[in-house]
């Protein structure tokens, strides 16, 4: 799949430099003008809004899941935590467009005194912070649960709170697999496609708060990747970009993967 793309994407790379191309804000597929800069920055923009929502959340939860909860809220809750990563991403950004954005729009922006149309990189990233807590929650509680007992047991025995042990003891053990969660839900986050196209405003500029429009590059690539037939390299451009949003989450997956297998190993 990467060479295939690559095949697609070489006449754009050999016409133009990839420091143009990355850099350049300039983007006018018409006057053969591709910058990807602004939809590189709000990629970065609405997955680091997402993660920054969601880590704190997922881990709280997956905390009192491991640590608190009784076998049975346990039990109730993994279903529904399944059931949010199988809802399809275009309900979630129905939900967005029905609920995020008008509340964004006529009480959070002017709560700050500024305007906003409510497409914005804070529902995008609301949206996707929701889709991601599945798998932070999930991988997070299954690396708190291979801390071995024995561990908390010497914890406690010193004197240390249950808090105290969780705290100091389990969540420094299990730090490596909280990155890798993390890991793996920046990179779910950042090939989302459907919901983020419908809340993000799908501007080409970079933005400069939260209440800005953004246009992440999968939401480029599934608007315009029609039309692009009649504009010469366009069809190349829009492939260049499908390929660094694989090496991105392929590089990602495999970082997150490479974590994993140390920590099953050491606990074996």
């Amino acid at each position: 799949m990467a060479l295939g793309l690559y095949q697609r994407s070489r006449p754009i790379l050999a016409t133009k430099s990839l420091i143009e191309l990355f850099f350049s804000s300039s983007w006018h597929p018409l006057r053969g003008e591709f910058g990807f800069f602004p939809f590189i920055m709000g990629t970065f923009w609405v997955t680091g809004v997402a993660v920054a929502i969601a880590v704190p959340f997922s881990l709280l939860t997956a905390v009192y899941l491991s640590e608190y909860a009784h076998k049975r809220v346990r039990e109730w809750t993994k279903p529904l935590i399944d059931l949010l990563a199988g809802i399809p991403s275009v309900v979630y950004g129905i939900w967005g467009v029905l609920i995020l954005v008008p509340l964004i729009k006529n009480h959070l922006a002017p709560l700050f005194g500024t305007f906003s149309t409510g497409y914005c990189v804070l529902a995008a990233g609301i949206v996707l912070s929701i889709m991601i807590f599945p798998i932070i929650i999930h991988v997070s509680a299954e690396v708190f649960r291979s801390v071995p007992y024995e561990v908390r047991e010497a914890s406690l025995a010193l004197g240390a709170t249950k808090w105290q042990t969780i705290k100091y003891v389990v969540l420094r053990k299990a730090m490596p697999g909280i990155v890798a969660a993390i890991v793996l839900g920046l990179s779910r986050a950042f090939g989302e496609t459907m919901a983020v196209l419908m809340v993000a405003g799908n501007v080409a500029r970079v933005p400069s708060s939260v209440l800005d429009p953004a246009y992440p590059l999968p939401a480029l690539i599934a608007n315009n990747y029609g039309e692009m037939l009649s504009v010469p390299l366009y069809d190349s451009a829009l492939l260049l970009a499908s390929l660094v949003l694989l090496l991105v989450v392929l590089f990602f997956n495999v970082i997150s993967r490479i974590i994993l297998i140390r920590i099953e190993k050491r606990m074996r």
